[in-house]
Parts: C-alpha cells; sequence; structure tokens
C-alpha cells in the first residue's frame, strides 16, 4: 500500500504556496500574542490551605516547590492505581506530554520553576524518571489527597501556575486540556503561561511588569549568571 505524499509542483507555485501560508501564520501568531497579554493581565487567588507533597528529601510544602523562585508551573500527572501501566509506569499521554518539555535550566533564568505531582510513591516515581530520562525534572508525591480535586486534577492532567509573594502563594493560571496544551512544552511556551511570560521589552504586559532588552535573554543556557528582572526586582512581600 502506497503512502500519500505532497503534490509536486514548480518553485514558482511553491513559493506562492509559503507566502499564502505565511499569512495565515501572521494572523496565528497576533492571536497567541495576544492571548499571552490576556494571561497576564488575568487576577490571582490566594491559597490559603496548606497542601503537603513528599520529595527526595522529605515531606514539603507547596511554597517549597518553587525552589526560592517567585513562580511555578505545576504539571498533575497521572501515575497512580487504575492508571494503565501502574505500578510501574505512569499514564501514556502524561508520559508522552512530558518528554517535550524544554530545558529546565531556560526556565529557571525566567525566574519560574516547572516541577511535577502524582499520587505514586517516591520510589516509582525515582524508577520512572530513570527510565523516562526526566533526571532534571522535580517529581512530588502528593500528601494532601484535595490537591487533585481543589486544583483540576480528577479528570485529566493539570497545569497549574502559582506566583510566590514572601509566604504567600497565589494561583494566577489553569490548563488541562484541548488544542492549547498540544503545543505547550517548549521553554517560551511554557513561560507564556506564567505571570511574568518572557519579561522581555516589548511583550504586551501590564505596568509595571518585569522585563529586560532583548540581549538580555540571548544567551547561552550555561552563562545565565544575572536574576531575572522579576528576581532582581521583586514585589513588595509584605
Amino acid at each position: 500500500m502506497s503512502i500519500a505524499k505532497p503534490a509536486v509542483v514548480s518553485a514558482s507555485e511553491w513559493e506562492s504556496s509559503v507566502s499564502a501560508l505565511r499569512a495565515h501564520e501572521e494572523r496565528l501568531a497576533a492571536v497567541l500574542e495576544e492571548t499571552a497579554a490576556a494571561r497576564k493581565r488575568m487576577p490571582m487567588v490566594l491559597v490559603e490551605d496548606e497542601y503537603l507533597f513528599e520529595g527526595p528529601e522529605g515531606v514539603v510544602r507547596l511554597a517549597d516547590l518553587f525552589e526560592g523562585r517567585s513562580q511555578l508551573i505545576l504539571y498533575r500527572f497521572f501515575f497512580e492505581e487504575g492508571v494503565a501501566g501502574w505500578p510501574d509506569a505512569g499514564c501514556a499521554g502524561c508520559s508522552s506530554w512530558a518528554d517535550g518539555v524544554g530545558d529546565l535550566g531556560l526556565v529557571h533564568a525566567h525566574d519560574a520553576t516547572f516541577a511535577m505531582t502524582s499520587p505514586a510513591e517516591q520510589p516509582q516515581l525515582a524508577a520512572y524518571k530513570a527510565r523516562m530520562g526526566w533526571d532534571d525534572v522535580p517529581w512530588y508525591t502528593i500528601r494532601t489527597p484535595s490537591f487533585t480535586s481543589d486544583f483540576g486534577g480528577t479528570e485529566w492532567f493539570a497545569l497549574n501556575v502559582f506566583l510566590r509573594v514572601g509566604d504567600s502563594v497565589y494561583r494566577t493560571y489553569f490548563l488541562q486540556n484541548g488544542t492549547v496544551v498540544g503545543g505547550i512544552g517548549s521553554v517560551n511556551s511554557l513561560l507564556s503561561l506564567t505571570p511574568y511570560g518572557g519579561q522581555i521589552e516589548g511583550e504586551d504586559v501590564p505596568d509595571g511588569w518585569p522585563q529586560a532588552p532583548h540581549a538580555f535573554w540571548m544567551r547561552r543556557h550555561d552563562e545565565y549568571t544575572e536574576p531575572a528582572p522579576s528576581a532582581a526586582n521583586r514585589p513588595s512581600e509584605s
């Protein structure tokens, strides 16, 4: 059985097709920029309850998952009894998505942390991390069962975004399923979910949002020694 292939055309016809598609891409880019700007203008809600997790070093609070940074992208991963693959493997869909997560060093450079949570115990998480090559991804065991229902993870995986101000944690964004999720994973797409975004001058942001010149961010990933604007000029922690 033969496999279908794109039509073969002349070079001029191909150039015309590229130009036509570019117009669609530019319209899409404009919508994505508008969406990112709208996320930065989302209100936030105080997380009032104490949620506990367990990591390699023991039990920690939600605030500890930030690892000292001000923003947290937390992925609720389905690795638990009743999910295909249990007890040795997590959800295939969650795993496929996690495989696409970009370099976390670049996420950290923007004063943001990415981490995952599941009900599975730490030995199971550690073994599956090693199998999948996710050694640099923090993965915590959920110790407060209500976390899953409180943050929209009962039926599908869930991406929640938080902002830390002093000892207080606020929920700023939530994303669960649909076509938008499929485009999330690269460094820039993860940062687009955070309240401060890429922190690049020229982004459409509210007044007072931290930003730096484009040249500040154009570095090799092992050369980020200066703090991101949001870390260097943190909002009042009162």
